[in-house]
């Protein structure tokens, strides 16, 4: 396979966007413009990844940490072809370098991928426009091989009536990029060093120039606004409403879901209007999921109905469970086979075994619950002191009354019984029934408070 290099042109400001944040780290399907390009550029297996940045000081590589890219600052910015010369150094000098942009995140890697086949020499991204007012247009020959490319405010009217416009995304031998860079003028309206003139130098040596095209012209949207950002994110959110569709899922209305990260369904699964998923999410076979609800890197086990308006984030859920509405499930939350979670109740970093309830307004923090447990309405977990963290265990078959409070850490042994109203702060034995009480009493002659 010929060794690749890719650059990503990342240092805009993006001054339309009216913000502080460097463009590229603007969110699109829950991740920053600039992520989504970088993802498809690893998925091509690249010796090298370099990405120029320039506005926002540091934010770009601190945003990008995780990733093993090398980072190089444009300061100035001096137009494109200045920004990759600025990567140059840090690129091999064998096979192609892929030239991508961080504010054109749909890119997809079928498409690189048709530019690798595309023959040697080099190799742009074009597209046939309806309108392609604001692009550099694709000048031809009358046999219609490749002269140039002329950028708007260089063209004449003739040329800005042609309809194939450059993407920008471009491939080219390493080697005879470095030699064309190095012959870059900026004698044009902007006084910027255009990349695109380096495909009339290729011309002038008679190296072939290819054009290949997207299959999907969203592909190519480039962010300038957040207005663009508005309609890219309804268009992604088609697409993957479109794929969910094709592989049998059931969506109320493909208009109203938000997919921000990976969705994984199995089959005759059903998402009502207004959900959205984050980060990666697996709904198994027949799971239904109720309106307006959230869910963030969880798994949801087959035959599971959540009710509308539920929150589940970094929780594991079994089959055939119940949950919501209105429920919440925070990190750390493992839900085993037929367990009820309902309306107002609150799981936090906790494991329910199978076919126990909390049906009203609870709290369940720091617990283990076991098989079978009825935990009545207004029962909470006290497993905080004000500076650690409790645990409270709860046994198989245990039956917890309204409005209980248990004071972590304790331990309500298998088969207890707990009464309504109790404050638990010593262990529960099993099979008994433990409650607190204080004497209740009447004052007579009290008078209700008046206002003055």
């Amino acid at each position: 396979m010929t060794p690749l290099n890719i650059v990503i042109l990342a240092a805009g400001k993006g001054t339309r966007m009216h913000s502080e944040k460097p463009k590229v780290l603007h969110a699109l399907a829950g991740k920053p413009l600039v992520q989504h390009v970088l993802d498809c550029a690893i998925a091509l297996q690249p010796q090298q990844v370099c990405v120029v940045y320039g506005h926002g000081g540091e934010a770009v590589p601190q945003a990008l940490r995780h990733y093993s890219a090398k980072f190089v600052i444009q300061e100035p910015q001096l137009g494109t072809g200045h920004a990759v010369q600025q990567a140059m150094p840090h690129l091999g000098g064998e096979g192609n370098t892929l030239v991508l942009f961080g504010d054109v995140p749909l890119i997809q890697q079928s498409t690189l991928h048709q530019m690798q086949q595309a023959g040697t020499g080099l190799v742009l991204l074009t597209v046939n426009l309806g309108n392609p007012t604001g692009y550099g247009r694709i000048v031809r020959d009358a046999q219609g091989d490749v002269m140039g490319i002329v950028e708007e405010k260089d063209a004449t009217p003739e040329q800005r009536e042609i309809r194939e416009v450059n993407t920008g995304v471009i491939l080219v031998p390493t080697q005879a990029l470095r030699n064309w860079l190095a012959k870059l003028g900026n004698n044009n309206a902007q006084g910027e060093y255009y990349l695109t003139d380096i495909v009339g130098m290729a011309v002038q040596q008679g190296i072939a120039v290819h054009t290949v095209q997207p299959a999907h012209e969203w592909e190519i949207h480039g962010i300038n606004s957040k207005a663009q950002l508005a309609v890219l994110e309804r268009t992604w959110q088609q697409v993957e409403a479109e794929r969910l569709l094709a592989q049998g899922v059931t969506l109320a209305d493909p208009a109203r879901i938000d997919v921000r990260g990976k969705l994984n369904c199995g089959r005759d699964v059903e998402i009502d209007v207004g959900c959205i998923f984050e980060g990666e999410v697996r709904l198994g076979d027949n799971v239904r999921v109720g309106a307006y609800s959230v869910i963030r890197n969880a798994t949801i086990g087959e035959g599971t109905s959540v009710a509308p308006y539920s929150h589940i984030d970094g929780s594991e859920i079994g089959d055939n469970c119940i949950i919501g509405p209105y429920a919440r499930l925070r990190p750390g939350t493992r839900l085993h086979d037929e367990v009820h979670i309902g309306n107002f109740v609150e799981v936090k970093n906790s494991e329910i075994a199978q076919a126990s309830k909390a049906n009203h307004l609870s709290y369940i923090g720091d617990s283990t619950v076991g098989s079978r447990a009825n935990i009545g309405a207004g029962t909470i977990t006290c497993n905080y002191d004000g500076a650690n963290k409790h645990r409270t265990i709860i046994g198989d078959d245990v039956f917890i009354g309204s409005a209980t409070q248990l004071v972590a850490p304790v331990t309500v042994g298998k088969g207890a019984v707990i009464g309504a109203g109790s404050t638990i702060t010593k262990d529960a034995p099993e099979g008994e029934l433990t409650l607190s009480r204080s004497k209740q009493m009447t004052i007579k002659g009290w008078k209700h408070p008046t206002k003055k």
